[in-house]
């Protein structure tokens, strides 16, 4: 496979993948007769050089285009209800995601919410609200600017409630993008510490979804050669990026999010109060979190992480070996190794414990974690 030209895969979103994807885009959209497309991206991304000419090009084919980016790096509930607002005042007939986990979450949410004006969090998959997901939705493409979360290919949105700070995941078949437009040259500007702590929020996604509990022989494939690609090409993307490498952790980031429909596990609910209770950016808080989470599992699950170990080519085919391949991999990458060094005090165990137990991602772990065993966790981890 070489670096610099489009692919096209199937799985089953259609994904344009390679050097210059993101250059189809304005014909697309005229192919499919869609003229008043509104884009969601977050703060940072609408200030770019590279965003500002994505914008420029679908004007020169005289596309009328409305941007909207008031959106938190978390994303709660009003940031959905301000880009619907938008949407109903501007007449658009297609949604655009493009930018990392927080603006693809934000523009699926509004993808939903066009045509489904229930309270948002009526549609919450953890209570079987996906039963209400029954009218069409715009035409939606996305449009994907770091390797991280791997949302371009995903069908769910997480959203925190605004008050409560608790993750609610909006999902249905029908929030899948129609196209993704996946070009590793949108990545190539990403400062070193996204790079980081996206990559290892990917990493996270494939890990735990090999070790989920719930049987899915083509998830687990999918993770362990995401896994694989990671290895290869994190370290350089971060320190010395260059195409291949930043091609690698693209493709690896879609087969993290491909493969955790499979189920995530402890990691993620240890990082998911981190980003609603302290806004610590979700890759980060994955990061931290990952050695200490993959450490937990190994008891009882020696097989599972002996293959994890091969995959790294790993000496020592052991779970220990994995937990010190993540914590040196961190260093590597620059990511700290406890959670104090990113503000989290002690007085911040209680509350963040009860959220993680609370958290819907544990339940798929391959072992139960009680409510003491986060605290301890967040204890050993500080």
């Amino acid at each position: 496979m070489t670096f610099d030209k489009v692919y096209q895969y199937n799985f089953p979103t259609t994904i344009r993948f390679g050097a210059g994807a993101v250059k189809e885009l304005p014909a697309y959209l005229k192919q499919h007769g869609l003229k008043r497309p509104m884009i969601v991206t977050d703060p940072t991304i609408a200030t770019l050089p590279f965003f500002k000419a994505i914008v420029a090009d679908l004007e020169q084919q005289q596309l009328s285009v409305e941007v909207f980016s008031d959106i938190h790096k978390n994303p709660v509930k009003s940031d959905v209800y301000k880009g619907s607002d938008l949407w109903d005042g501007t007449s658009r007939d297609s949604i655009i995601g493009i930018g990392g986990g927080a603006a693809l979450d934000v523009a699926r949410a509004i993808v939903l919410r066009v045509n489904h004006r229930e309270d948002l969090f009526k549609y919450d998959d953890l209570i079987g609200g996906d039963v209400y997901v029954t009218n069409d939705v715009p035409h939606f493409i996305t449009i994907p600017t770091t390797s991280g979360t791997g949302s371009e290919v995903g069908r769910s949105a997480i959203i925190a409630d605004d008050e409560t700070h608790q993750k609610k995941i909006l999902f249905s078949p029908k929030l899948m993008a129609k196209i993704v437009f996946a070009d590793p040259v949108l990545t190539m500007d990403l400062p070193p510490f996204i790079t980081a702590a996206t990559g290892m929020d990917a990493l996270t996604h494939n890990m735990e979804a090999f070790l989920a509990k719930n049987p899915h022989p083509l998830c687990d494939g999918i993770a362990l050669e995401g896994i694989s690609l990671i290895k290869d090409s994190l370290v350089q993307a971060t320190n010395k990026p260059d195409l291949e490498s930043r091609s690698k952790m693209l493709m690896a980031s879609m087969m993290g999010a491909i493969a955790f429909q499979k189920g995530l596990g402890v990691v993620h609910s240890l990082a998911h109060p981190l980003s609603s209770l302290l806004d610590t950016h979700h890759g980060l808080a994955n990061a931290v979190n990952i050695p200490y989470g993959m450490e937990f599992n190994i008891a009882g699950f020696e097989d599972r992480f002996r293959r994890i170990a091969r995959t790294l080519e790993l000496k020592e085919e052991t779970g220990e070996a994995v937990v010190k391949y993540l914590f040196d991999l961190n260093t590597q990458v620059n990511i700290p190794h406890h959670l104090r060094d990113i503000g989290v005090k002690e007085a911040h165990i209680e509350t963040l414990s009860d959220l993680a137990f609370a958290d819907f991602a544990h339940p798929n772990n391959p072992k139960p974690v009680s409510r003491e065993d986060f605290k301890q966790l967040y204890l050993k981890a500080l």
